[in-house]
């Protein structure tokens, strides 16, 4: 089972001091987060993409493919793709490309973000999002699997023998997650490619979480990709932590109750009474997180939330010691121990390129446009 933080980016005013980092400050303590994911031990580092304030995660390959530079074991990934709004021929590339500078070190999660003025912003009409999600995934899904693709659609120019480059290290995609807080279309989607599906799982009750995982992977053995409980699911969730819990509930709740997206509503006791966020000592949120299977089944990515709502980042970084040394080691040796042996693993580049039948060079070389043929030896 995998482990790590997410990340939205958000630039929040810190309420216990008024002060509110630069987007410079804010994209650094993204960095070091990572960074300090992997010096702890952690498996995984996903970033959001946002195109407006208070965000900053506008180019996640930009910031993954630095931290690809300056990390060895890291599996980098994302918190949304936004399938919708982004071009399905630029996320093929670009994500192939990192995949390559990576080592294969990389996967991504699709979803449609939760700002409805992008639409617009890139030519698109919210309306369609489902639409969009659908027909663009599909391209996307199809130009990392074909050499040559012809393509049709309703939201874009349709392709004529195009090849997106590079091609994917290995001959073997990125793995997918399509990521949902509420929509079973989604699920639906994640199940009949086989993919991932992860649930935010940090804003609505643990019922709403076990009915879309329930329809998932209901939906995936249906498409006959396994049994139900071979699905592939993650979810997310928030924590803060100190040794004494009571510590934990006075530091965190000026955050809480004054977070942009759930501050100046219910109160601290009451959200974490009826969502999944947990705060309190690192036996609490084992506790909690072991709780997670008794509603979903098994699973294979556990991703937390850990930088918002103003936290400064040194008090990030000791979560992330607390997260490395005391939760995650506990967490690992339990789950490990519950998971039957017929339930996959999270999914790795090498394990995708073992079942593959092993590593092969995807490379397409260009016909010669006078002789209408490839270099001898080359792959078309």
């Amino acid at each position: 089972m995998q482990f790590g933080v997410f990340t939205v980016g958000d630039v929040t005013v810190d309420p216990t001091t008024g002060r509110e980092p630069t987007e410079h400050e804010r994209i650094k303590a993204m960095v070091a987060i990572a960074l300090k994911a992997e010096e702890v031990g952690l498996d995984v580092f996903a970033t959001g993409e946002h195109h407006n304030p208070p965000f900053v995660p506008s180019s996640p390959t930009t910031m993954l493919g630095y931290i690809a530079a300056r990390t060895e074991r890291l599996l980098l990934s994302t918190a949304t793709t936004l399938i919708t709004t982004n071009d399905p021929v630029k996320i093929a590339e670009d994500y192939a490309m990192l995949q390559h500078l990576s080592d294969g070190r990389v996967d991504l999660m699709m979803g449609r973000g939760n700002t409805g003025p992008v639409y617009p912003w890139f030519g698109k009409d919210i309306r369609a999002g489902i639409p969009l999600a659908i027909e663009n995934y599909d391209l996307l899904h199809r130009l990392w699997r074909e050499d040559v693709v012809d393509w049709k659609g309703k939201y874009r120019t349709p392709l004529q023998s195009f090849t997106s480059t590079p091609r994917p290290l290995d001959g073997v995609p990125p793995f997918v997650w399509h990521g949902s807080i509420r929509s079973p279309e989604i699920a639906e989607q994640a199940a009949y490619y086989g993919d991932g599906f992860f649930a935010n799982h940090i804003f609505w009750p643990k019922e709403h979480t076990q009915r879309m995982i329930a329809l998932y992977r209901q939906r995936y053995a249906h498409y006959g990709h396994g049994s139900a409980d071979q699905a592939i699911v993650g979810l997310g969730g928030q924590v803060f932590m100190r040794r004494n819990s009571q510590d934990a509930v006075r530091e965190f709740r000026p955050y809480f109750d004054n977070a942009p997206v759930y501050g100046h509503g219910p109160s601290l006791e009451e959200f974490t009474r009826e969502t999944p966020l947990t705060v309190g000592s690192p036996q609490q949120v084992i506790d909690r997180t072991l709780g997670f299977r008794e509603y979903v089944g098994d699973y294979q990515r556990q991703l937390f939330l850990m930088d918002h709502a103003g936290l400064p980042l040194k008090t990030v970084l000791e979560q992330l010691d607390l997260l490395g040394e005391e939760v995650v080691p506990v967490l690992r040796k339990e789950f490990a121990a519950l998971r039957p042996a017929h339930v996959p693993e999270a999914p790795t580049h090498s394990s995708l390129v073992a079942a593959a039948g092993g590593a092969k060079d995807s490379t397409v070389h260009a016909v010669d446009d006078v002789t209408g043929k490839a270099p001898e030896g080359a792959t078309r």
